[in-house]
């Protein structure tokens, strides 16, 4: 089985790592020369363009940036150099009505496809336990479960096409909201004189329990191996909150939907990215919450 690998940075290198792992060895492409760089220093086989990667595959998976990246990239290249028997795997983060377009673009010329969104970070994706939405028919979800379980630790078909992204978009809204309410509780705690560790320790045990407590503090000096413990750097960066944010708020007035925290979560990551975060981690709002004088 021939695979291909298009956009590997933070979440996609692992990701692609872990399918070497399991001996399917990929051919990887992004336009970023530092994680060219960074994939062939992996080991991993780095295509010299996109149509490269993709020639004779039998599996493309994307991971890129937005709706637009993913639009002009399989409009633009795969769909056009593809062969007909490619399965296609998009697991970026996008619009709903944007996915369900590529895959009507995709289906009309034959090719099965499903949106596969991820959750987990990117300590998740180099451990190889992402969880992956599906959007699509059942039967390309099946075809696409057995590469998926290389990369993840549970994959769910959440329906058809773009309800992958759907979920992301609900699941990365939530995720905001308790990253900030964590943030708020820890920076209250700290700032009455409970020791950052203690609190988190203590609220572990608590109603107040959840994940951003638990895997993924964003306290400094709280947790290893989280954004946090090496200044928000190698993680889930700010700008790409504030576009799944934005995601949730354009789905939410698109069906009449009320998302006030949601709506309140994306203007405090506005903020945030323009106080020079865009391209820290997510966690590092904590930064905004609890600003040193």
């Amino acid at each position: 089985m021939k695979i291909a690998f298009i956009g590997i940075g933070n979440m996609g290198l692992p990701m692609a790592i872990n399918l070497k792992k399991a001996s399917l060895d990929p051919t990887v492409f992004d336009l970023s020369v530092k994680a060219k760089d960074a994939a062939a220093k992996e080991g991993l086989k780095v295509a010299t363009s996109a149509e490269d990667a993709i020639k004779e595959a039998d599996v493309l998976i994307t991971m890129l940036p937005a709706s637009q990246h993913v639009e002009d990239l399989y409009n633009g290249s795969i769909l056009k150099n593809a062969g007909k028997h490619c399965l296609l795997i998009d697991c970026s983060t996008i619009a709903p009505d944007a996915a369900r377009r590529v895959q009507k673009s995709a289906s009309a010329l034959g090719f099965a496809m499903v949106d596969a969104p991820v959750s987990g970070g990117t300590g998740a994706a180099t451990a190889g336990t992402l969880t992956f939405m599906v959007g699509g028919e059942k039967t390309t979800f099946e075809k696409a479960k057995p590469i998926l379980e290389k990369m993840g630790k549970k994959i769910f078909h959440a329906g058809p096409s773009g309800c992958g992204q759907v979920a992301k978009v609900c699941n990365n809204m939530l995720l905001a909201i308790h990253m900030i309410g964590t943030s708020e509780a820890l920076s209250l705690g700290k700032a009455l004189g409970l020791d950052s560790k203690t609190l988190s320790e203590i609220m572990l045990q608590s109603s107040g329990r959840n994940w951003s407590l638990e895997v993924y503090n964003p306290q400094p000096g709280v947790m290893e191996n989280v954004p946090a413990s090496r200044d928000y750097t190698g993680g889930f960066g700010v700008q790409l909150m504030c576009k799944d944010l934005g995601l949730a708020a354009e789905a939410a007035l698109g069906t009449k939907s009320r998302i006030p925290l949601g709506e309140l979560a994306r203007n405090l990551y506005e903020m945030h990215r323009s106080q020079g975060w865009a391209e820290k981690d997510f966690s590092s709002i904590i930064k905004l919450i609890h600003a040193e004088p």
